[in-house]
């Protein structure tokens, strides 16, 4: 009786152990963990005055880190303005310009009128008359001509002074590329530069990582394409190693339009399929997941 016991006792540890390795890899597909990952460039060339990140650092979307020297743009900025109020200076006031020549046309035509009545009355000749005709017709085409000159100074000075408008625009543009922000909200994975290093447009500075959420990158065949569509919800599994393993609930972010040749690295359900599909899995992270580490996936079957 003590043999039966004992040997159903190690019957059933082996029931156990096989359910449970068959519980571990049981996977529809299996793949590697990554994110979505950001190298941020020096979009301006200079000394890198701050850096203000080190690895495990998180950080926001737009929020600023770093300074490259802005002293010559800053200088530039103030000459153009200069240049700005000079062109402004120069711009003519109109009403003023012509307010004289049109002051004598009223008078000229005041002294035509004048002539007129002395000329009904026999007071005076038609040369007089004829003479402040030829006078009112000689200050309104000077006031034509003086209107154009002065329209065609205005024109020039407007357009002198978007010239200028553009070009300061252009160096604020510069300036604002002298701050170094994060263009996502994550995790600094590595850092390439130092405060006080010459920085160039295009040096990498560092690189951040969403790693909030994370994407199992896994590969399945043509048979299973055909139950997976964006969307669907299914199981994510993660060995820590010691039989301890996690699972996680995932979503089908993604999935190829082209097969590729199954991965050296790739395990899929049917070995003999040489042609596969990538899929991405969106995972949130609980801070346990690490970019590179292995998972499988279990797809919810209908």
């Amino acid at each position: 009786m003590k043999r039966m016991i004992k040997i159903g006792t190690w019957g059933m540890a082996l029931l156990l152990v096989s359910a449970c390795g068959n519980r571990l890899t049981n996977y529809d597909a299996t793949g590697t963990f990554e994110a979505t990952e950001v190298i941020v460039s020096s979009e301006a060339a200079g000394k890198l005055f701050q850096l203000n990140v080190e690895e495990g650092t998180k950080l926001k979307a737009g929020e600023e880190v770093g300074l490259v020297d802005t002293v010559q743009l800053y200088l530039k900025k103030l000459q153009l303005e200069a240049s700005m109020k000079s062109v402004e200076s120069q711009r003519p006031d109109l009403s003023k310009q012509i307010a004289a020549t049109k002051q004598q046309i009223v008078t000229a035509q005041r002294e035509k009128k004048r002539v007129e009545n002395l000329l009904a009355a026999g007071a005076a000749n038609q040369k007089q008359l004829d003479d402040w005709d030829a006078q009112v017709a000689l200050l309104e085409r000077q006031l034509i001509a003086q209107e154009s000159s002065l329209r065609n100074s205005t024109n020039s000075l407007t357009e002198q002074g978007n010239s200028v408008a553009i070009q300061i625009a252009q160096v604020e543009d510069q300036l604002n590329k002298c701050h170094i922000v994060s263009p996502i909200d994550g995790t600094v994975l590595a850092k390439y530069a130092e405060a006080g290093e010459l920085a160039t447009m295009g040096k990498p500075l560092f690189k951040v990582g969403e790693v909030d959420r994370m994407y199992l990158r896994a590969y399945i065949t043509s048979e299973q394409l055909s139950s997976v569509k964006l969307g669907d919800k299914v199981t994510v599994y993660v060995d820590y190693g010691n039989s301890e393993q996690k699972t996680y609930p995932g979503v089908v972010a993604w999935i190829s339009d082209r097969s590729e040749f199954t991965p050296k690295t790739i395990l899929t359900r049917n070995e003999r399929a040489n042609l596969v599909y990538a899929v991405k899995i969106a995972v949130k992270n609980d801070g346990l997941l690490k970019i590179g580490m292995y998972g499988g996936v279990a797809l919810n079957k209908e």
